[in-house]
């Protein structure tokens, strides 16, 4: 299970302390949703989701104003018994005297947030599921090229970082040499990274290692890319046949997500770092509704059907 520090969340949206005595530095958040406990102020805590974090609006506010000093003091103590990891009052509305004294005696942190709920909760949730999200590493490289994430994979010595290199002189976007870490933020996101102990660093073979961000700029390097082309470098095979019109789509699966792949046969004099600016636009033409393929096959059905 995946945590992100209680103070990195703290810095993260420039909260503020409510409870100046409950030390934070060893608390974790666990679940990328959040709650709002409307029913729980009424006293209904059946499938109470007490693991998330817990955000309190006007309408919850304004909710225990309306409570006599008993029941306020009742259902708040049952919230911060089940050892909430945080909770946040939005609006800049004042923390109620119970909180103050239930969160120091259940060791769980109030926070403040100087504006709306709706806007926090929106910025919040996409936050913590990037923090939160499944995740691999991966040897490869990671390019961003023509605006899709390309992701390059193959056996060790086979020209993925010559291949990045050449990318990255003709002006593309340089994110992973040799590990790539990749997070699953949706059902349809991947999003891959680099460590931070060897960002921007490209290792090639009879040179050395190299710093891409120094030598060629910032404009030649990025810290993130969304993965939605995996190209697989692999040694020429006489005896294999490859696909010549991409009418067969191939995909390789990533965390559970599907995403597609082309297999690239390497042999002296193949350019590859066209061939990838190819399978990048081709991408992006499929995106927007065009299939090269699919349009050349109709165009020599018809032709036949002519003939």
């Amino acid at each position: 299970m995946y945590s992100v520090p209680l103070r990195t969340l703290f810095n993260e949206f420039n909260l503020s302390f409510l409870t100046d005595n409950v030390p934070i530095d060893d608390m974790v958040i666990t679940q990328p949703n959040i709650n709002r406990p409307a029913l729980q102020l009424a006293g209904f805590f059946d499938y109470f989701s007490a693991e998330r974090l817990q955000i309190i609006g006007m309408v919850e506010h304004n909710y225990l104003l309306k409570h006599n000093d008993a029941q306020r003091q009742e259902n708040l103590r049952r919230i911060f018994e089940y050892k909430v990891p945080c909770i946040v009052i939005c609006r800049g509305l004042k923390i109620f005297p119970e909180m103050q004294a239930y969160a120091e005696q259940y060791n769980v942190p109030v926070f403040g947030f100087p504006s709306g709920t709706t806007d926090f909760i929106g910025e919040l949730i996409p936050w913590l599921k990037v923090q939160l999200a499944p995740r691999i590493s991966i040897h490869g490289c990671l390019l961003d090229v023509y605006g899709a994430g390309i992701l390059i994979t193959g056996e060790s010595g086979i020209g993925k970082s010559e291949m990045a290199l050449e990318l990255i002189k003709r002006g593309h976007r340089f994110v992973a040499d040799d590990l790539v870490e990749i997070k699953r933020v949706s059902q349809g996101t991947l999003v891959g990274s680099c460590p931070e102990r060897i960002r921007y660093f490209l290792e090639l073979r009879g040179i050395g290692i190299i710093d891409v961000q120094q030598m060629f700029g910032i404009e030649s390097i990025k810290a993130t890319q969304s993965i939605d082309l995996v190209i697989k470098l692999e040694l020429w095979d006489g005896n294999k046949t490859y696909d010549r019109l991409g009418t067969e789509e191939e995909y390789t699966e990533i965390l559970g997500n599907k995403v597609m792949s082309h297999t690239i046969p390497v042999r002296p004099g193949r350019n590859l770092a066209v061939i990838c600016e190819a399978a990048a636009i081709n991408r992006r033409q499929r995106k927007m509704g065009y299939n090269a393929a699919l349009s050349f096959t109709e165009k020599i059905m018809r032709d036949l059907g002519k003939g």
